[in-house]
């Protein structure tokens, strides 16, 4: 064996447990503004659909974030890349919290997304430390950091906003980044990038993944109609309980921490995936979100469940999302942060084409334009996966 081959220091599990904290608290930046935006309207004095393009834009801006930044993991030590983007992302949060006009408040929120990818530099990272039979179980014990950072950010933002008004969620972030990437520095160990490659050449290769790996495309695709009908969920959950249900603030913060038993899924769906039953369990999964729009839809003038409906599809979400990286981190070895760009870039995209799709609908049709919406992505989601699954069979004869 040649002594000159480097092996990835291994996984413990301090280092899982500080990779999905820093997911969590990272992503969360994404979602802080979903349960504000009827304060945000208040402020610069504009509409609730005009107040709904914060989401639309911070999620653009996390794409292209993803799009841009994220390649540099093949390229870049990733453990400072991690720590300096971070850096990047306080000061856009804290332009974020200082801003006086909606205008630079928009522009400020395009930042923060660009600079979140934090997370998904981290998440191929422990891919790339874990042996590989215990690949699913690691990836997914740090997206239940991730989907927890998701779903405590709307109950954070919530109860901040409550105590201290709706801008100091933004100041206590940008503080939070900072401690964060110190503790990057000190905890992970060095990854050595595999590649030496230009930046554009990387950014190049992007399109050759698409081109020679359709597992690649199909959960791509599946999982931006699903995150999709997340978006959607969370993006028109806040104005329904506000108009229909007469929430407070804190009240809509209490909904939203009930949506964090979907957390659950992470771990469950890692061993699926380890044991080789990925495939039927993500058609499941869809099919889940589905029937959970159908409650949304049904059961709407019930507080409780419609939080049921909240549990069980963050729960689908999540568990299609770890059974879909387990499958493409399998793909290539040596490019697992293009693989993730590519599909991250595409889930995200998804997610802000849906949040502009809500605001025009939910302006039109209120909740119930929101969750056959939803329905229909998870409809299309399903067909994708039904397709792959034939094409599957086909070519195993």
């Amino acid at each position: 064996m040649n002594s000159a081959v480097r092996r990835p220091p291994r996984m413990s599990r301090a280092v899982t447990l500080v990779l999905a904290v820093a997911c969590g608290l990272t992503v969360a930046n994404l979602y802080y503004s979903q349960p504000l935006l009827d304060l945000v309207a208040v402020t610069f004095g504009v509409s609730q659909g005009a107040a709904t393009a914060v989401v639309t834009l911070t999620q653009a801006g996390y794409a292209l974030g993803l799009l841009f930044v994220l390649p540099l993991g093949d390229l870049v030590e990733n453990r400072t890349l991690a720590s300096r983007t971070l850096v990047g992302t306080a000061l856009a949060l804290l332009l974020t919290a200082v801003s006086p006009v909606f205008g630079l408040f928009l522009a400020a929120s395009v930042l923060v997304g660009i600079t979140s990818v934090v997370a998904q530099v981290l998440v191929p990272l422990a891919a790339n430390l874990a042996p590989p039979e215990e690949r699913g179980a690691v990836v997914g014990r740090v997206m239940s950091g991730l989907l927890i950072g998701i779903l405590l950010a709307r109950s954070v933002s919530s109860l901040v906003a409550d105590l201290l008004g709706w801008r100091a969620i933004y100041f206590l972030s940008a503080a939070v980044m900072v401690a964060l990437g110190l503790a990057l520095l000190k905890m992970l160990p060095k990854s050595p990038p595999t590649h030496t490659a230009s930046y554009g050449s990387l950014l190049a290769s992007l399109g050759e993944l698409v081109r020679h790996e359709p597992a690649l495309r199909r959960r791509a695709l599946c999982q931006a109609t699903l995150f999709g009908a997340f978006t959607a969920f969370w993006t028109a959950i806040a104005y329904e309980l506000i108009g229909e249900h007469g929430f407070s603030q804190r009240e809509i913060a209490l909904f939203a921490l009930v949506g964090a038993g979907g957390a659950l899924a992470a771990p469950i769906a890692g061993r699926i995936a380890d044991r080789g039953n990925g495939r039927l369990a993500s058609g499941a999964a869809l099919l889940l979100a589905g029937l959970t729009f159908v409650l949304s839809l049904t059961g709407h003038a019930s507080v409780p469940l419609l939080g049921l409906a909240a549990v069980l599809l963050d729960f689908a979400v999540q568990f299609h999302q770890v059974l879909s990286q387990h499958e493409i981190y399998a793909l290539r070895a040596d490019a697992r942060a293009r693989i993730n760009t590519v599909y991250m870039t595409t889930v995200f995209v998804g997610g802000a084409v849906s949040s502009a799709v809500t605001g025009l609908l939910h302006h039109a049709y209120a909740w119930t334009g929101a969750c056959v919406f939803g329905l229909v992505l998870c409809a299309i989601g399903l067909s994708l996966w039904a397709n792959g699954l034939r094409s599957a069979r086909v070519a195993t004869g």
